[in-house]
């Protein structure tokens, strides 16, 4: 469960997190005007774990937050053959790197 939470999080950072500034002032002071992901907006994910008894038991739930902009960044760039370098991916964020390419 931890991984998938981890993943869920990552999602959020990689779609719709972020904070705003306007003149070193925050803009996001409350969860009214911060975007969280919601479950409705999350895909099913399974996790898949991988017997390997030459290594002694380690944590695997946080590291799977680390890769989710890489990997859906990759995903669009797949797609599209457009680099997007800032998160969130925001549909504006990912057409003008579209434009780009």
């Amino acid at each position: 469960m931890q991984m998938e939470g981890c993943i869920a999080m990552g999602l959020g950072y990689v779609f719709s997190e972020e904070i705003r500034f306007e003149g070193g002032r925050i803009l996001d002071q409350n969860f009214g005007t911060y975007e969280l992901a919601r479950f409705s907006q999350m895909p099913e994910i399974e996790t898949v774990f991988v017997s390997n008894d030459d290594l002694a038991p380690k944590g695997g739930g946080e590291p799977a937050i680390i890769n989710m902009g890489a990997a859906v960044a990759n995903a669009v760039f797949d797609a599209t053959g457009a680099r997007v370098f800032r998160l969130p991916m925001t549909p504006e964020r990912v057409l003008e790197a579209i434009r780009r390419s």
